[in-house]
């Protein structure tokens, strides 16, 4: 049997659809008073109901909320190491991480965010190889799988000993700087992960400064401009993509953030889901505007938590616009999609059309 460690954030991702862009420090206590509620549990949940081999798995799980109360009834044998208090800090993840691998653990299995990351890479090192599953916010770096779904996948083939192991880098995100819109990213440090059938996503690639790219970004956004209908509420994602469209209108824009326009005019800032819900019941009709992360492809369920499924089933798939700079689609096989809710997810799936410059358009597959 594989000695296994499994390892939550309990708290990361709940700033996401409350439009916090994370949970570091005194934050998370903002985001309860938001009413955010917890999102790693579930999607542990869903990676552990979906192994197939768990009969192969012995697992060694940090107490309480951080692990114990998922894998209960879960079908896997386990043992819970070590002990927490009412609230979990990093020094509770890097701590019970260090317990795991006292126990020779084969593999740990984590879930979290860019900053959950940092703080297993700070525990472990390279000294076991990890499955990063997804449920912060960012998650810019090259570690995470696609979803749960790809993480009991890989877990599956680590089981039966397909194993192929890299090095993937951790980004340090500065979440003070990403809330006053400004995307600090620098190399922290490198995790072992299982790369089975390629269910790794890429790091993000940083947005690309130069004539071509800024002039294909106007001719994106001139064309959005000339095409937007009167009366409609059009949601602009982040990045600098969506932002060409204000910049070409003279009008502020949230880089990191969701704005709405009406008839041309900003009329709402920095948006959570909350905020989004309460506009959409005031207009009949309603357009999103995103762009996919580079050299990762996702469209929605990173950096973009504000946009949840509840929101997206409002709006409707028909009403999605995608934009995105030549250069960015072509290292893309695909777009794809990790909203937290995976039925929704695959009802996201299909052909989707892309706007890429003046009148020019592609069309792409949706993933999840």
């Amino acid at each position: 049997m594989k000695r296994i460690g499994l390892l939550i954030n309990p708290i990361a991702g709940m700033g996401g659809s409350v439009g916090l862009k994370g949970t570091d420090g005194d934050i998370y206590q903002k985001a309860l008073k938001m009413g955010a509620k917890p999102i790693t549990p579930h999607r542990i949940i869903e990676v552990l109901t979906q192994i197939k081999l768990k009969e192969k798995i012995f697992m060694f799980a940090a107490p309480g909320k951080m692990g114990e109360d998922v894998i209960k009834g879960i079908g896997i044998q386990y043992e819970v190491i070590g002990n927490i208090g009412e609230i979990t800090t990093a020094e509770d993840t890097k701590r019970l991480a260090k317990q795991m691998l006292r126990e020779d653990i084969d593999l740990l299995i984590f879930c979290g965010g860019d900053g959950t990351a940092r703080d297993i890479y700070d525990a472990i090192g390279l000294k076991k190889p990890v499955v990063a599953v997804p449920g912060g916010v960012k998650m810019y770096s090259s570690v995470f799988c696609f979803n749960p779904r790809a993480a009991a996948q890989i877990i599956d083939g680590f089981l039966n000993d397909f194993i192929q192991i890299e090095e993937r880098e951790i980004l340090d995100i500065d979440e003070e700087l990403f809330r006053k819109d400004m995307l600090k990213s620098t190399l922290y440090g490198y995790l072992k992960v299982i790369n089975f059938r390629n269910l790794i996503q890429a790091g993000k690639d940083g947005s690309k400064f130069g004539k071509t790219i800024e002039e294909n970004k106007k001719e994106i956004a001139q064309f959005l401009i000339e095409d937007m209908k009167t009366d409609t509420l059009y949601l602009l994602g982040p990045g600098t993509t969506v932002k060409a469209i204000t910049d070409n209108l003279g009008l502020p824009k949230t880089l990191l953030g969701v704005d709405a326009i009406h008839n041309r005019k900003i009329i709402e800032k920095d948006l959570n889901e909350k905020t989004i819900l309460e506009l959409l019941e005031k207009f009949d009709e309603c357009e999103i505007i995103i762009s996919p992360i580079g050299g990762q492809g996702f469209i929605f369920g990173r950096g973009n938590k504000q946009f949840t499924p509840k929101v997206i089933k409002k709006i409707g798939k028909k009403n999605l616009i995608i934009i995105s700079t030549e250069d960015k689609m072509r290292n893309l096989r695909c777009l794809r999609v990790d909203t937290g809710d995976s039925d929704f997810d695959a009802e996201l799936k299909g052909l989707a059309k892309v706007i890429i410059g003046y009148k020019e358009q592609l069309v792409i597959e949706i993933e999840c």
